[in-house]
């Protein structure tokens, strides 16, 4: 396993890799047009986010197939802060530890761009994301919110953060399920 930043020349592997997590998890939290739209967005943003280097993007590679991808910024809520706006992992991927893999780089690299805190949202009715940022070290804060993702229909968020402070971006490796 191994992960990088994400160059211009992955807009596709960033979009598939998002499309097919997103579709898997969330996509049935909504109504099948929405779902397709959402779907189908997230196959396409990525090329431009790139070009226009609009933060830190990531991708997390097993075999070197992209099966994992991060998108983090400066924090506009959080002083201080860099968010991690979008942390996804293709199926194929699920229990392989590129997830992992993926958070540690994806920290390190934060670490190295002068972060000490990180935060990140997420859906507050998924348990298999919830359980995995705690694995990596991220506390809940006890703040939520409500996110709309274009149908009308706002879902809760809770919000997570983690001190990168001490200098230790390593997330602990979970036994496989392959």
């Amino acid at each position: 396993m191994s992960a990088r930043v994400a160059t211009v020349a992955d807009g596709a592997a960033v979009g598939e890799v998002h499309a097919a997590s997103w579709g898997a998890a969330y996509a049935p939290l909504f109504a099948a047009d929405v779902a397709r739209e959402g779907i189908a967005s997230r196959r396409t943003r990525w090329h431009a986010r790139l070009e226009a280097g609009e933060g830190l993007v990531m991708l997390g590679f097993v075999g070197g197939r992209p099966l994992a991808m991060s998108w983090c910024e400066p924090s506009d809520t959080r002083t201080g802060f860099a968010e991690i706006h979008s942390f996804y992992t293709h199926p194929d991927g699920w229990g392989s530890g590129v997830s992992a893999a993926l958070m540690t780089a994806t920290l390190e690299q934060l670490q190295a761009d002068g972060y000490d805190r990180v935060h990140l949202w997420t859906l507050r009715d998924t348990p298999q994301s919830r359980r995995f940022y705690a694995k990596c070290g991220f506390v809940e804060t006890g703040a939520t919110q409500t996110r709309d993702f274009g149908d009308g229909n706002p879902l809760p968020q809770v919000e997570y953060e983690r001190d990168l402070s001490a200098g230790d971006a390593h997330v602990t490796d979970w036994p496989s399920r392959r």
